[in-house]
């Protein structure tokens, strides 16, 4: 993949992720800044490195980790209310700056690559863009716009995760006190496991 350097470098912006959130499986609750190699929309088509995904609010932490495209095609929009008990949120308590190539607006277009890296939901174009940026560039990694609730999102290339910081463990995503707002905000009714 070919990328125009002067207009990468115009691209780059300095963000400041503190007050950002993150949610993770609840056995990683003590380990909120931890990575795996996995198969995400910025992830290493090669394992070549680790991501670490932050959103802007919570409500977009839950679109994007639990939510997803678990909807499409589908009336009703329910969800099983000890679902949530897998999963903990954690907040970036305090961030140094990350430098990162700006896709929330015309960057992918402008980068000359295909727009479907940042909002299809086929994930191919993204994981070689963000390899191809990973591999040529000191960039932190990536901010984008969800595509599911259209505010920003980032993702952290594992060299930058030092700059970030927690505090304490993350915190049991039932026991968050937006949970419900958010929920309906996003349209999904929870309801309890039938007996």
């Amino acid at each position: 993949m070919r990328l125009d350097a002067a207009v990468l470098k115009q691209l780059v912006v300095r963000v400041d992720v503190t007050d950002y959130v993150r949610i993770v499986r609840r056995a990683y609750k003590d380990r909120p800044l931890g990575m795996g190699f996995g198969k995400t929309r910025f992830s290493s088509p090669k394992d070549a490195f680790k991501l670490l995904y932050l959103a802007q609010d919570t409500r977009t932490a839950i679109a994007e980790t639990v939510i997803r495209d678990r909807f499409q095609d589908k009336a009703k929009r329910v969800l099983l209310e000890d679902e949530f008990d897998d999963y903990s949120i954690a907040a970036i308590s305090k961030a140094d700056p990350l430098f990162l190539v700006d896709l929330r607006h015309e960057g992918a277009s402008l980068l000359g690559v295909s727009t479907d890296a940042v909002r299809a939901r086929t994930q191919r174009p993204g994981r070689n863009l963000s390899q191809t940026l990973h591999v040529r560039t000191m960039l932190d990694g990536i901010v984008c716009m969800s595509r599911i609730t259209n505010r920003e999102c980032v993702a952290v290339y594992h060299q930058a995760v030092s700059k970030l910081e927690t505090v304490g463990p993350a915190l049991d995503l039932p026991r968050l006190g937006s949970l419900t707002a958010d929920l309906a905000a996003l349209h999904v009714t929870v309801i309890k496991r039938p007996a």
